[in-house]
């Protein structure tokens, strides 16, 4: 475990140049934000009607008369509309968007929640796949690699004519853009030392909240989702130019394949598949917490600014606390807060007034994000070298599986709204018991091995039992590993 320190004694330690060197790693945090971000105006449902006449128009998806080769109403009362569709406000000040250009509403309003899936689908892939190639080809390769991927999909999406060809774009770049988030994190991480991991980590989640922030402004400039298009692939590529052939990522030179000659291959730690959980539950809840909160059909700007707002509140809790009480501490109370607020409300949103419902639906947010953003920490912590990009990219594609439960949910008309809430619950009381058994991953240096990463012990949660929990949660992968240990204890 003293391989970590010596390097950067090395390399003149964790000095002026590599601070300014991981400070600079925020900034493309910002235009990956952005692109990131573009999913929800995209999608964005405008106000509309069929017809000229919105005050004799039935409702949204009924025209106002029908010739009689039109055939009759489904099931859920929608007809096609024989006057064509009028909208009658932007959505997310969007004059156009693919909802708008393609009229993805009524009939065919499944294509929306499809291509929110697709997205999804796109970075959870994206993740598990680049995430192996960190440590198969290197940081810097994956991260230049996904860039040069990303701006030219970028493009591609602009200039689209058919949906399916636009769904599969959005598939490969939003693979593209969860890879190269990965990597710079990876990188970012192990560029730090161990007392300012937590910091500057926190740090690139502000600036991404930045650029989730400015794209609302910039869609108010282009008005025009082509254009909007066109400007994040213009972001993405100004990072290729300054960042690519620059030193984002100098100093990481590739890790070594994972397993290895001599790098046992078994089944890894409790930790390793906790983490995974936690951002499913996380990233599917979210939805459940956003429903309490506004229960009608809400307005774009109130719950997209309530979430940015909210994942720079956690992010700042998490400055705050994380190094003082350390991770596990701060995870467990995050977790318990998580629980208790979708518990309450779960048993009682009919029963309790209004404001315990906001107050229960914002916390909920609030410990969801948290939890989110200290788990990929605690994992990128635990996981060694060797396997750390496949499995941080494990865990960041379970919190994105649990997103694309909501729009599934959304598809069948929100008809498994609430089992769904009730299995994510479930899920979360579990994991309140497996954060119990996580080592406490504050101060050390990162592991560089598989057999190092086997040592990693749990520290007691109570400060005064100092020696009753200096075992490892596994037995050792090496025969002499666990005598090994005993001598040193």
């Amino acid at each position: 475990m003293e391989h970590e320190p010596r390097v950067l004694r090395l390399a003149g330690g964790f000095g002026r140049a590599r601070c300014l060197l991981a400070a600079a790693s925020w900034l493309p945090c910002v235009a990956l934000g952005l692109a990131l971000g573009s999913e929800l105006l995209l999608t964005a449902l405008p106000a509309h009607h069929c017809g000229s006449d919105p005050a004799r128009a039935p409702s949204t998806c009924l025209p106002l008369s029908y010739p009689e080769s039109v055939p009759r109403a489904g099931s859920d009362g929608a007809r096609p509309c024989s006057r064509g569709w009028y909208y009658a406000q932007s959505a997310a000040d969007l004059l156009r968007s693919p909802v708008t250009q393609r009229n993805l509403v009524c009939e065919d309003g499944w294509k929306v929640p499809l291509e929110q899936v697709d997205h999804l689908l796109g970075r959870l892939l994206g993740c598990v796949l680049l995430g192996l190639g960190c440590d198969w080809f290197g940081r810097r390769a994956v991260f230049v690699g996904s860039l040069v991927l990303a701006t030219g999909l970028g493009v591609g999406e602009a200039l689209v004519a058919s949906f399916p060809t636009l769904l599969t774009l959005r598939l490969l770049r939003g693979g593209a853009l969860a890879g190269a988030s990965l990597a710079l994190y990876v990188a970012r991480l192990e560029l730090c030392d161990p007392p300012n991991r937590l910091a500057f980590s926190m740090g690139a989640g502000l600036f991404s909240v930045v650029g989730t922030l400015l794209l609302p402004g910039l869609a108010l400039l282009a008005q025009d989702w082509q254009l909007l298009q066109g400007l994040s692939a213009l972001a993405t590529g100004l990072l290729l130019l300054f960042w690519g052939a620059g030193c984002a990522v100098r100093g990481t030179p590739p890790a070594p394949a994972p397993l290895s000659p001599g790098a046992p291959a078994h089944t890894r730690h409790l930790e390793e598949r906790t983490h995974p959980g936690l951002q499913l539950i996380s990233g599917g809840i979210k939805a459940s917490f956003l429903h309490s909160l506004v229960p009608s059909e809400p307005s774009f700007y109130w719950p997209y600014f309530l979430a940015a707002g909210l994942e720079a509140a956690a992010t700042i809790f998490l400055l705050l606390t994380a190094d003082l009480w350390g991770r596990r501490s701060v995870l467990l109370l995050s977790t318990l807060v998580l629980v208790l607020a979708s518990q309450l409300l779960l048993a009682g949103a009919q029963y309790l007034p209004s404001w315990m419902v906001l107050f229960l639906s914002v916390l909920g947010l609030l410990a969801s994000q948290t939890v989110s953003a200290l788990s990929s920490l605690f994992s990128a912590e635990i996981f060694p070298t060797v396997i750390r990009g496949a499995g941080l990219g494990l865990v960041l594609g379970a919190g994105f599986l649990g997103q694309a439960a909501v729009p599934l949910t959304t598809m069948h008309g929100r008809h498994g709204f609430f089992l769904q809430h009730v299995l994510f619950a479930s899920f979360a009381l579990l994991a309140l018991l497996c954060v119990l058994l996580l080592p406490e991953s504050r101060g050390r240096t990162l592991p560089q091995s598989l057999q190092e990463a086997d040592r990693l012990c749990r520290s007691p949660l109570l400060r005064g039992c100092p020696r009753q929990d200096l075992l490892p949660l596994l037995p050792a992968s090496l025969p002499g590993a666990g005598t090994q240990l005993a001598q040193e204890g």
